[in-house]
C-alpha cells in the first residue's frame, strides 16, 4: 500500500512538473535547467552558445532559409548570430538595451575590424525614436574620412536589420524598405509611396488612380499594403533603462504559400546524460548507489520528455493560433481577428487550460515584429469587469464594433464614436478613442472612407 501511495505521489509530482515547463518561457526555461543541472548530477547542459555544432547548425538552417525565401533571413540569421556576438562585440546583450543593440547584434557576424564597428556603433546610436537615421550620408562619410559611396556601403548593412524599415532617412525610404522585404510584384505599392504618399494620406485614392492610370481595384490593394507598413518601425522600443529585451520563444516563417512555425528551442541549453554516472550502473558499486543513479536518470529522462512535450504543445498551438489569424501575419495588426482560448482548444483537441499555459508570458516573432501570444486571446471581463463599464478592454472592443459597423462611404470621426460610447455609459475622451481606435490597427476616420465600387 506504502509502494503504491509513493508511486501515486511520484506521478502526481511529474504531471505537476510537466505542467511547470510548459507554463516556462525562454528565460525561464534556462533558469530552471540551470538549477537541474545543480540538483541533478545526471543532467549535463550543451551551452547553445559555446557548441560549436550548434551553431552549424542555425547556419545550415539559415542558407536552407535563404535559398528558399530571402524575405526571412533576417529572423534565422539571429538565432546564428547570438552565438558568436559576445566574441565579435565582447559584450553581452543584457535585458535592459535598446534598438541600437538590437541592430548591432544582429550586424556584428558582418563587421570584420574595429573600424567598421566604430562605424555601425555611430550610425546605431544615431538612430532616433522611430528608428530613422539622424545623421546624412555626407556627414558621416566625413566624420569617418571616407568617400558617400564606401559609406554607403554601411548604409545598406545598417538597413538589412530588424526591424524592418530602420536606418530609412525619411518616411518614404522607410516603407520601400519594407516593401522590398515583400515577396511578388510591389511596383504599385512603390509608385504610390514616390509619388502619391500625399494623396494616400489625405486617402484621395481616386486622384491616385488618375494619376498612375490604374483601376480602383489596384488602387485599393496596394494602398491598403502601403498602409498596412510600419511608418515608425523603432516605436517598439523603449529607452536602455526602460526596456526589457525579448527573446521570442516561437518564430512564424512567412513563405509565399505557407507559414512556418519554428520553436526558438536553440535560445536555452540541450540535455544529456552524463555518461560517467551511467556507466557506473555496470560497475561493482553498492545496490544503493545504483538504487541512486536509475532514480536520477529517470528523472533526467522525464526533464527531456517534458521540454519536448513542450516544444511538440508550442507548436500544435501556435500552428493553430496562426491557421485562424492567417490575415493577420499575411497583412498586418490591423487584420488580428477575434479568437479565444476555445477556439484553438477546438481545432487541436488541447484543453483550454493546456492552452493558457503554453501561451503564458511567451512572445511569438513573425513579418510584422514580436507580440506577447497572449495579444491574440483578448482576455474575457472578469465579474468586477463586467461592472465597470470603464474597462480599457471592454472600450475598445465597443470601438471596434463600432467602426466595423458604421457606413465606410462616411466613417466616423473620433468624436462622434466619443459620442456613442458616452450614450452607452462609458467614460471616455476623445483623445483616448484616438489611442485606442490606434491600437486595435484602425486608420482615422479620413483613412477608413472606402471608395464605392
Amino acid at each position: 500500500m506504502q509502494q503504491m501511495t509513493e508511486h501515486r505521489q511520484g506521478m502526481a509530482q511529474r504531471v505537476i512538473q510537466s505542467a511547470e515547463i510548459l507554463q516556462m518561457n525562454t528565460q525561464e526555461l534556462t533558469a530552471y535547467l540551470k538549477q537541474q543541472e545543480l540538483e541533478n548530477p545526471l543532467v549535463d547542459l550543451e551551452d547553445v552558445r559555446e557548441e560549436t555544432t550548434s551553431a552549424s547548425r542555425q547556419q545550415r538552417r539559415l542558407e536552407w532559409l535563404n535559398s528558399a525565401d530571402e524575405q526571412n533571413r533576417v529572423y534565422y540569421r539571429e538565432e546564428y548570430e547570438e552565438e558568436q556576438e559576445r566574441e565579435a562585440w565582447n559584450v553581452l546583450v543584457e535585458e535592459d538595451g535598446g534598438l541600437p543593440e538590437y541592430v548591432l547584434s544582429q550586424l556584428s557576424p558582418f563587421l570584420q575590424n574595429k573600424k567598421e564597428e566604430e562605424i555601425l556603433y555611430f550610425m546605431a546610436y544615431s538612430l532616433d525614436s522611430r528608428g530613422y537615421l539622424t545623421e546624412s550620408l555626407h556627414s558621416l562619410a566625413e566624420r569617418f574620412a571616407m568617400e558617400e559611396a564606401d559609406m554607403a556601403r554601411y548604409l545598406y548593412l545598417l538597413q538589412s536589420a530588424e526591424p524592418a524599415g530602420v536606418g530609412a532617412r525619411n518616411l518614404s525610404e522607410c516603407l520601400l524598405l519594407q516593401l522590398d522585404r515583400l515577396s511578388g510584384d510591389t511596383s504599385v505599392a512603390r509608385r504610390i509611396v514616390m509619388e502619391c504618399l500625399e494623396l494616400l494620406g489625405e486617402n484621395q485614392l481616386a486622384k491616385i488612380g488618375q494619376i498612375l492610370g490604374i483601376s480602383p481595384e489596384e488602387v485599393k490593394e496596394n494602398c491598403r499594403l502601403v498602409q498596412s507598413l510600419n511608418p515608425k518601425p523603432g516605436s517598439g522600443f523603449s529607452d536602455r533603462e526602460n526596456l526589457r529585451y525579448i527573446q521570442p520563444d516561437v518564430t512564424v516563417v512567412k513563405f509565399e504559400e505557407y507559414f512556418q512555425v519554428i520553436i526558438n528551442d536553440s535560445s536555452y541549453p540541450g540535455i544529456v546524460i552524463n555518461s560517467y554516472y551511467s556507466h557506473l550502473l555496470e560497475e561493482d558499486v553498492p545496490e544503493e548507489t545504483k538504487e541512486y543513479i536509475r532514480n536520477k536518470s529517470g528523472q533526467a529522462e522525464w526533464l527531456i520528455q517534458c521540454i519536448e512535450h513542450r516544444k511538440d504543445t508550442l507548436t500544435t498551438v501556435t500552428k493553430a493560433m496562426v491557421e485562424w489569424q492567417h490575415l493577420f501575419f499575411e497583412n498586418g495588426p490591423g487584420y488580428r481577428q477575434v479568437m479565444s482560448l476555445e477556439d484553438i482548444a477546438g481545432k487541436t483537441g488541447l484543453h483550454v487550460s493546456t492552452i493558457g499555459q503554453a501561451i503564458r508570458d511567451k512572445y511569438i516573432q513573425c513579418t510584422w515584429g514580436i507580440f506577447p501570444m497572449n495579444y491574440f486571446f483578448p482576455r474575457p471581463a472578469s465579474a468586477t469587469e463586467e461592472t465597470e463599464k470603464d474597462s480599457s478592454g471592454q472600450i475598445k472592443e465597443q470601438i471596434r464594433k463600432i467602426i466595423e459597423a458604421e457606413d465606410k462611404r462616411k466613417p466616423m470621426s473620433d468624436q462622434k464614436i466619443m459620442d456613442q460610447l458616452v450614450a452607452a455609459g462609458f467614460r471616455i475622451s476623445r483623445r483616448t478613442v484616438a489611442k485606442y481606435r490606434t491600437e486595435l490597427g484602425f486608420a482615422e476616420a479620413s483613412g477608413r472612407k472606402k471608395m464605392d465600387s
